[in-house]
């Protein structure tokens, strides 16, 4: 169970620097724009994206 818990932080930090590397503009005009959302917005998002990674995951353990 921890090597899974290791690996999905592994593939975490990957998308997150590939796509920091890839496109950092369009990373620096995202973290704008997510300032100007409301809290609530970003909630129900985090809870949406969330509920769909423990999804996928159950699926892809089934």
């Amino acid at each position: 169970m921890l090597d899974m818990l290791l690996l999905a932080g592994a593939l975490v930090l990957f998308f997150e620097g590939i796509l920091y590397a890839l496109f950092p503009d369009g990373m620096k005009r995202m973290m704008i724009s997510v300032l100007g959302m409301p809290s609530s917005s970003l909630r129900i998002s985090g809870l949406v994206a969330a509920i769909a990674g423990v999804f996928f995951v159950w699926l892809l353990k089934g």
